[in-house]
């Protein structure tokens, strides 16, 4: 046990954790040259395109230092906030980690929630400066910065570039005398930590853990300690680049488990792995069930392929347990699926993966996330939709939930991002500056204020220096209001919306004035309006297409073009009452980017 190092990189997006881990592997030759490929460990064609790292991996590499042989296990983990569950289970399976910084861009806000997470699993940290070969590298300033924030010594800075690399093998040399080996008991039971799971269409869901005392082996009757569910062990062994089975994984050590699974809710982040028959005393404490936090609509754009986006969905939950989905249906966009996403990236991903995998495309919704109702009756609800709101009558009072954000950002910015956040009901609770140059600002606001395009707009008044990051704190009480949009007095439920009574007015103005360039004109006007209840609060008119019936009477009675025109009035009276107002998917999309 005392060879074995566990450790897993943080970092920042596209700060070089995936280039570096593609160097480990090279250094430690666990790759032939002929199996090295560009971010090696990103297996989808999307992380490598959007430079992230969406499905954490772990792989194991054998390293020789100082004649004695060592078994490294690279743990790797997501780099964005939506993920944070998945990186907190998989530093909890770690003793040490890599901090990777970026000597250009300096220290950004998801390496520091990152970092405390770490600090709090009391973790070995090595800070690695990486990117050093760029002209634009800011070495001195960026140790400075690092050192500040860490509390190390300038000489514990590891100077390295992932790109060409220099200092690799100094990270491998850093890793073994400075992360600690595991401590664990081979006799006590066994215990385990799963921090991912993976879906083989042949093999079921196959579980990643690491042993923190005991030893499992081939053919155990082995239980899952959350979800109580009972499973014999089919196979067992270590992750190399593929899967290799070795029949035992000892303590400390990092494997896989394959038992048949058929359904991903059965195996969660965070369980515990024990035997059915000497159960360790209880489970490895951090586990909790991971809450979607944003919902939106999914409705596939040909009504008849309802049946095949319910299986795509499906297949796709296979390989990502956090998302969920219930089906439910719309007047103005018929039968399709309610669900919930993690964070707007993981909403992103998802209808990219619907497109690329199962060419599937979809209409998405207004995101929104969730609220607690309190109703007159002392009833406590959780409403996803706005269409699932009580009367206004039975409404007592709304909670929604609130987000801490962090925000770093050079300190030119700072009176454009302090506005922005104000504007989306912000309230500073700290502002710290790191350096002259850089700003750390904490706010407290509400998440659906930040669900539509918050990010986009961050990034634009910050010219994209800005990097911002969140975690849900809790649920307050606020003054909020069901605005309904009506197309000829026909509510349209698809685009109603949950706001605050401040910007009710001003938004529901503009989503009138929006559809109304959007929606095609008809033979008969269409009222199209805002309302809160039963009050109206704007207004805009599409008007009617009309026939000249009039240019075939040439001079004559007037009375002659008269009747024509009463005649063509009666038809338009008619034909109101039975036409449809079709709404262009065009004006869903529109809602998104109202600004």
């Amino acid at each position: 046990m005392k060879h074995i190092r566990n450790f897993c990189i943080i970092a920042h997006i596209d700060h070089g954790k995936s280039t570096l881990a593609d160097r480990l592997l090279e250094c430690t030759h666990t790759l032939s040259a002929r199996d090295m490929d560009n971010q090696v460990l990103d297996s989808m064609d999307l992380e490598k395109e959007k430079g992230i790292t969406i499905k954490s991996h772990a792989i194991q590499m054998d390293y020789v230092y100082k004649g004695k042989d060592y078994i490294l296990n690279l743990i790797d983990t997501p780099g964005h906030v939506d993920f944070s569950y998945e990186v907190s289970r998989a530093i909890a399976s770690c003793e040490g980690a890599l901090l990777i910084v970026d000597a250009t861009q300096g220290i950004q806000a998801q390496t520091i929630s990152n970092l405390y997470l770490a600090i709090n699993h009391d973790l070995e940290i090595i800070p690695v400066l990486n990117k050093i070969d760029m002209d634009a590298a800011m070495i001195e300033e960026v140790k400075d910065q690092i050192i500040e924030l860490i509390g190390c010594d300038s000489k514990d800075i590891l100077l390295a570039s992932a790109k060409t690399g220099q200092g690799v093998p100094e990270i491998l040399e850093a890793i073994v005398e400075r992360v600690p080996a595991p401590k664990g008991n081979e006799d006590a039971p066994l215990q385990a930590l799963i921090f991912d799971s993976v879906f083989n269409s042949f093999r079921g869901i196959i579980a990643y853990f690491k042993v923190e005392h005991g030893v499992i082996r081939k053919g155990d009757k082995v239980k899952f300690y959350n979800t109580g569910k009972e499973y014999e062990a089919d196979e067992v062994g270590k992750l190399r680049l593929k899967m290799v089975p070795t029949g035992e994984v000892g303590t400390g050590d990092v494997g896989y488990i394959i038992s048949g699974i058929k359904t991903a809710s059965e195996v969660k982040v965070g369980d515990t792995i024990t035997h059915r028959d000497r159960p360790c005393s209880g489970s490895i404490a951090g586990f909790e069930e991971v809450k979607p936090m944003v919902f939106a609509g999914l409705y596939p754009v040909e009504a008849d392929e309802y049946e095949d986006l319910r299986s795509s969905l499906e297949k796709l939950q296979l390989n990502d347990a956090s998302l969920v989905f219930e089906p439910e249906s719309s007047l103005a966009l018929g039968f399709g699926f309610r669900c919930g996403f993690l964070g707007l990236l993981h909403m992103e991903i998802v209808q990219e993966r619907l497109y690329r995998e199962f060419d599937m495309d979809v209409i998405t919704t207004v995101p929104n996330v969730s609220y607690k109702v309190f109703t007159t009756q002392g009833d406590k609800l959780d409403v996803h939709n706005p269409s699932g709101l009580p009367a206004p009558t039975l409404i007592d009072y709304i909670e929604e939930p609130y987000i801490r954000a962090q925000i770093i950002s050079k300190s030119e910015y700072f009176g454009v991002i302090m506005k922005l956040c104000l504007d989306k009901r912000g309230v500073l609770i700290s502002q710290h500056f790191l350096t002259s140059e850089r700003v750390e600002l904490n706010f407290d606001m509400p998440l659906a204020e930040i669900v539509f395009d918050f990010y986009d707009k961050l990034k634009s008044v910050s010219r994209g220096y800005a990097s911002f990051d969140y975690h849900v704190t809790e649920y307050k009480e606020a003054s909020l209001v069901k605005l309904d949009i009506l197309l000829n007095a026909e509510p349209v439920d698809a685009l109603s919306s949950l706001i605050h009574r401040d910007h009710a007015y001003d938004f529901g103005r503009r989503m009138c004035e929006k559809l109304k360039e959007l929606i095609p004109r008809q033979q008969f006007d269409i009222a199209i309006q805002a309302a809160i209840g039963s009050k109206i609060i704007a207004r805009e008119t599409v008007k009617a297409v009309r026939k000249d019936v009039t240019a075939k009477c040439y001079g004559g009675d007037i009375s002659r073009k008269r009747k024509l025109l009463e005649k063509q009035k009666k038809g338009k009276k008619r034909m109101r009452q039975v036409g449809n107002v079709e709404v262009p998917q065009s004006a869903f999309m529109a809602v998104l980017k109202l600004d």
